[in-house]
């Protein structure tokens, strides 16, 4: 019964509806997702929805409902896209597969006001709902849109009062695992390369380190001139410039690719890692120790987080009024333990 290109009109919910037998009310909202739907039927309405080449009319889903049945990820770009956001937005579009709603992601260049895009989003009415990362303590947009009350939900936590869903590593855990292994190790110099320090989890990292650092007697510094936003290069660089003047024994990374551009740096210089210098960092998979076996690596779900943060944006759309979806992801080992 598929179509054929040219030998019949375009199908409708009245097709679908023929198709399998249900009414036309119902294959609407197995299309929409809605909770009172069993999964048996929805699984039927969408395998017939896609042999038949069924695509929804979106100028007349939104006349009808007033809502656009997409959901933007504004997605800060970075020099340096390692895996972690392949891996989040492949999550998210796999969690929206068969709700209805499509994703858009609208990069987020260096240096642009964090507020245009937002602006455009509510000012045109072009999203149901949008997904905010690289936040802030006191973000503007998260304010704007709390104002505004376009539906959001943020990957990473402000500190703004404003109750709203998010989903969020727990960075400060991650650096006292880090900072806790390399001390067990024997280090006592510890160089951290950091994410901007005008982002939450930038805070949240030096907090985990400064705990842990004074807990176990360790010295610590912060790389001054390359955060984990910089090129590859530039990271490689300022590390290198760092152990130029000694006494350095363990780094600790934000991303894999500044652990990468790390570790480059430190075996130009004659170290070997896990016996010169220790290495630490989070990564979305399993690929620092493949890469150098004595990295201390600890593990960021990426895949988690995308899934709950479209479902989040989800029910933040359908429950307006509800209580808030908010999950805190909290590490407790690394790759040695």
């Amino acid at each position: 019964m598929a179509r054929l290109p040219g030998t019949e009109t375009r199908p409708t919910l009245k097709t679908i509806a023929a198709d399998t037998g249900l009414a036309v009310a119902t294959v609407s909202r197995a299309l929409s997702d809605a909770p009172d739907i069993g999964a048996a039927t929805k699984a039927r309405v969408r395998e017939a929805a896609e042999r038949l080449g069924y695509r929804p009319d979106r100028a007349a889903v939104r006349l009808r409902t007033g809502r656009t049945q997409v959901i933007a990820l504004l997605l800060g770009a970075e020099p340096s896209l390692m895996t972690h956001t392949a891996q989040l937005i492949h999550a998210l579009a796999a969690a929206l597969r068969g709700t209805g709603y499509h994703l858009v992601v609208t990069p987020v260049l260096h240096g642009e006001d964090p507020l245009v895009q937002v602006r455009y989003l509510v000012e045109t009415g072009s999203a149901d709902a949008v997904i905010l990362n690289r936040i802030r303590p006191d973000d503007p947009r998260v304010a704007y849109l709390a104002r505004h009350g376009l539906p959001f939900v943020t990957h990473g936590r402000s500190d703004m009062g404003i109750a709203h869903p998010w989903y969020d590593f727990d960075n400060a855990a991650f650096a006292r695992l880090a900072v806790r292994a390399m001390a067990a190790r024997g280090r006592r110099d510890l160089l951290v390369v950091a994410p901007p320090l005008a982002q939450s989890y930038a805070q949240h990292i030096l907090d985990g380190v400064r705990a842990e650092a004074d807990a176990t007697g360790m010295g610590w510094t912060v790389l001054d001139d390359a955060t984990t936003d910089a090129a590859d290069a530039e990271v490689e660089a300022a590390v290198a410039r760092r152990l130029a003047n000694g006494g350095i024994d363990a780094v600790l990374c934000a991303s894999v690719s500044s652990a990468l551009a790390a570790v480059a740096a430190l075996e130009a210089c004659g170290r070997e890692v896990g016996r010169d210098v220790d290495v630490a960092a989070k990564e979305p998979f399993a690929l620092l120790g493949r890469f150098r076996r004595p990295i201390i690596a600890i593990r960021e779900d990426a895949g988690a987080a995308g899934e709950f943060l479209a479902r989040a944006a989800l029910d933040a759309i359908r429950r307006p009024g509800g209580a808030r979806m908010t999950y805190l992801e909290t590490p407790e080992r690394t790759s040695l333990d």
